[in-house]
This record gives structure tokens, C-alpha cells and sequence, in this order.
């Protein structure tokens, strides 16, 4: 017999800068999941959990986080587990265990996340990539890897530097003067700071105004046109978070009594057959992520008018505005958007913020001010995508095998587009991005587009103060450029 699933338990902790003996990821997680235990009527319910699954840090290398775990715990659980990498990985443990506890495989699991990106010694080297500080080089999985050798070549590599894209993209579609366009998101950015300056957790409580967000000065350098700093995923935080799934019945055993219970609803998973950036065909939409968020309202029966609430990914403007999109969520829609005030003022801990809003959302449930939520994470450059949608109300459908249906058939969305590694002549502007130097000078533009063969190219802007200042002015998309390659270096340089 199926049963339902439970959010019994949530705990979130956030480290200050100035700890003077700072825990690491799985020393934060056992805080986490302590403070999860304390919502519980019998905290000691942590000693008896039969599954611990861990979102894997990207801060710290620790592949013995579920045991550290399990061992201060005082647990022995049959099943231990750690994640792969991607934002999307909370979610997507949640979904995996709901599927092991609605099929009575397990009654009692720790989900538990946590990242240690401060460095509190002036004189601690910075890494090449921070974001993947703690991910060793002899790391098996290849979803270490976010982007193809001819877009790293030319520049595109990490999130700060590709999710500008997206926004150029999204700016182009919206036919705005630029001016107009940045003033919308940046008052979507600044409602955003808002939500965080009242949540207890947030690393950054300070509300910003649009004009704060959208204008560079000394504390908020350009860093990927259209981006200033105050617009990107805020990772260098010290953040944990713990939910504990469990069985109907278990819980009734030990939730109290006087809160609303929290029922796991339904999930979804799915991952783009675009890949990569390059291969995208549309920089304005994304299917995977519609997909995820369809399956998860059928598994719990509900429309999204039902939904009282939202935390829609946040790691940049444009993965909430490509999500209000996907789901139909207007621009007028009164229902929140964060729940947390997102990576870029909560934070943005590594691969760990969905689980934070998760706990957010759960704590927010129980006491009755919302009803039901939907969240949403993802990972990579809009590549993987997980939903779930959390309820006061108790499932009519059982969630057996959701999960692992997803991971069977996880593909949506359209073929990838082919790329011309070697492009010369003449191509079409889709979209483009300028990355800023921390002096707030222009390093190098880059340009995705098309050549007239229809392929896919990656170019290079010339160096010139002229066309960075164009490309930063003016929408420049759908214009020609001319196209030529350096055998030698592989890069494509784009002319006007």
C-alpha cells in the first residue's frame, strides 16, 4: 500500500563572517538537521532516520558528509546517498525520496545541504573558479562541466559570464529601450531585497532600490552586460539547510500538534536536450523547465492558480523572468516570487538554496500563511530543472515511481542546434554578453548567433571602445556581423 509524504521537520542556519572557529559543510548540515529535529516533538527521531541523502558542496570536498552525518546523528541508516551537481539537486533529492517513502521502502529521511564559501584569512588564495572551489580534479561525473570547449575558449564558462544571455535575449524580445527594460527588472530585483531583509537567515538584509540594483558604482561594478553585481548569485555565504521527509504515518507520531501539517504533494524533473548554451535555439524560453513544473502540478492534481505562492530559481533576473514565462505567471500576479529573497540577497549557496527555500516555504505552510507553494531550482545554464509543490491539504494521488520515471525518461525540449566551430563570412546576432573587468573596463565581448547556413557560431568582439559601447547602448541583436577565424588560437572574431 502507497502512502503519503510529509515535510516533518525543517531547520535552516546561516555561519557570520565573523565566526571565529567556522564549522565546514558537514559540521553546518549536523546544525541544520539538529535545529530540523527541534521542530519535531521527539527530536531524537534523528537517531532513528533509514535514509540521509546530502547535497553535494561545491564549497569543500567532503564525500564522507552522509556518514559525518549519520555518525553525530547517532543514526545507522540503511541508505545513504550524495547528490551530483546543479542547483536542481535538493529538489531532486526530495522527489527521489518521496518516491522511496511513498513505495514503503523508507519512513524517515534526512534531506540536508550545506557551503562554506567564506574566507575569513586575508591572505587565502583565490581559487580559478570559486563556484566549484571544492570539486577535485579527478571528479568522475561530467556535470562538473556547464560549457563546450569553444564557448570556454571564448569566454563563456561560468554562470556569471553565460546568464547574461538569457537577459539580452529576454531584453531584445521585450522591445524596451534599455533603459525601460533594466528599470523592470530591477524593480523585480529590488522587491526581491525586500523579502530577504525579513527573513532571519538571509546572508544580505539591506532592501535595495531599482536604481541601487541597476546602476554601477564603487559597490556594484558591471559584470556581464546587462548585469551589475548587485544582479548575480551572491555564493560567497556560509549556509545550511534540512528538511526531514517522512511516512504519514510517522509523522503524525511526532509532528506537533498546533501546526498545519506540510505534505509533499508532487515533484518533477527534466533536462534539456539543449545542453549546452551553444546548442540552444531559443534564448528566451526553456521546455525542460515547463515540463518539470506540468508534471509536478499533475502528480498533485492542482493547476497553478491554485498556488498561493512561488520560489522561482533566482541565481539572476532572468532565470525568474523565463520562468514566470514558462508558467504563465503575468507580470501583475500578486503572488510572491521568492519566498527567501533569492541567491542574489538570501544567497547563493553553491548547489544548496532550493533546499533553504524548501524550509521557507515549509515553516510558512505550518504556521498558515500560505495554504500551497510551488519551488523550482535548476542547474546549469537552464539545463536541468526540478519542481515541487508543498500543501496544508492532503494528497489524493500516490507519488510512487514519479521519480523514478523522470530518471527514466528525463529528455524535453527540441534537438540541439549545430555548431559551426570555425565560422567565417557572414552571421545574425542572437544574443551577446560584454565581461567586465573588476577596473568597470570592458575585457571582451562575445557574440552567439547564427551564420547563413543556419549553425550555430561563437565570436569574439573586436577590441574596440566603440562597438562595446554600441553593443552596451543599443539592441544589437538581429544585426550582421562579419565572421573571421584564427586557425591557430580557434577563436572567431565578430566585425560590424
Amino acid at each position: 500500500m502507497d502512502t503519503h509524504v510529509v515535510v516533518a521537520g525543517w531547520g535552516q542556519v546561516t555561519q557570520p563572517k565573523e565566526t571565529k572557529n567556522p564549522l565546514d559543510p558537514p559540521g553546518l548540515m549536523i546544525q541544520a538537521a539538529e535545529r530540523a529535529g527541534q521542530t519535531l516533538t521527539d527530536p531524537s527521531v534523528l537517531s532513528r532516520l533509514d535514509g540521509i541523502m546530502v547535497v553535494r558542496p561545491l564549497s569543500a570536498h567532503c564525500p564522507d558528509a552522509p556518514d559525518r552525518v549519520a555518525r553525530a546523528l547517532g543514526a545507522n541508516p540503511g541508505f545513504l546517498h550524495i547528490s551530483n551537481i546543479g542547483g536542481n539537486s535538493p529538489q531532486t533529492l526530495i522527489n527521489q525520496a518521496a518516491d522511496l517513502i511513498a513505495e514503503n521502502r523508507l519512513e524517515r529521511v534526512l534531506v540536508v545541504g550545506a557551503e562554506t564559501y567564506v574566507r575569513r584569512l586575508p591572505d587565502t588564495p583565490k581559487p580559478e573558479s570559486a563556484l566549484l572551489q571544492g570539486i577535485p580534479e579527478a571528479y568522475a561525473n561530467d556535470d562538473a562541466i556547464g560549457a563546450t570547449l569553444v564557448e570556454t575558449l571564448h569566454g563563456i564558462q561560468h554562470p556569471m559570464q553565460g546568464f547574461p544571455l538569457f537577459e539580452t535575449a529576454l531584453w531584445h524580445a521585450s522591445g524596451l529601450p534599455l533603459s525601460a527594460y533594466l528599470e523592470k527588472i530591477g524593480t523585480m530585483w529590488s522587491q526581491f531585497s525586500r523579502v530577504a531583509a525579513g527573513h532571519p537567515y538571509a546572508w544580505v538584509r539591506i532592501p535595495r532600490t531599482a536604481e541601487e540594483i541597476i546602476t554601477p558604482s564603487l559597490d556594484n561594478r558591471p559584470v556581464a552586460f546587462p548585469y551589475t553585481k548587485f544582479m548575480n548569485a551572491f555564493i560567497t555565504v556560509d549556509q545550511a539547510a534540512a528538511v526531514i521527509l517522512m511516512s504519514e504515518k510517522a509523522a503524525r507520531a511526532c509532528c506537533k500538534k498546533d501546526h498545519q501539517p506540510v505534505y509533499f504533494l508532487g515533484g518533477g524533473y527534466a533536462r534539456d536536450r539543449q545542453r549546452f548554451m551553444v546548442e540552444k535555439s531559443d534564448f528566451t524560453v526553456s521546455v525542460p523547465l515547463k515540463t518539470a513544473v506540468d508534471k509536478a502540478l499533475d502528480r498533485a492534481g492542482l493547476t497553478l492558480d491554485q498556488m498561493d505562492c512561488f520560489d522561482f530559481y533566482s541565481c539572476f533576473p532572468c532565470a525568474v523572468s523565463i520562468a514566470k514565462k514558462m508558467t504563465g505567471v503575468s507580470d501583475n500576479d500578486p503572488r510572491p516570487l521568492t519566498l527567501t529573497g533569492g541567491l542574489g540577497f538570501f544567497g547563493g549557496p553553491g548547489n544548496n538554496y532550493n533546499l533553504h527555500a524548501v524550509a521557507t516555504l515549509a515553516e510558512q505552510i505550518t504556521t498558515g500563511r500560505y495554504r500551497t507553494g510551488l519551488v523550482t531550482a535548476l542547474g546549469w545554464f537552464m539545463y536541468k530543472h526540478a519542481a515541487g509543490i508543498y500543501s496544508s491539504r492532503r494528497p489524493e494521488k500516490s507519488l510512487a515511481g514519479m521519480s523514478a520515471a523522470d530518471h527514466e525518461n528525463p529528455l524535453a525540449g527540441f534537438d540541439p542546434v549545430p555548431v559551426d566551430e570555425a565560422p567565417t563570412g557572414k552571421g545574425i546576432i542572437e544574443t551577446y554578453t560584454i565581461v567586465y573587468r573588476p577596473d568597470h573596463t570592458p575585457a571582451y565581448g562575445v557574440i552567439y548567433g547564427r551564420t547563413r547556413q543556419g549553425l550555430r557560431f561563437v565570436a569574439r568582439t573586436a577590441d574596440d571602445p566603440d562597438l562595446f559601447a554600441a553593443l552596451s547602448g543599443k539592441d544589437m541583436v538581429g544585426r550582421t556581423v562579419r565572421l573571421t577565424h584564427d586557425t591557430i588560437t580557434k577563436i572567431t572574431t565578430a566585425y560590424l
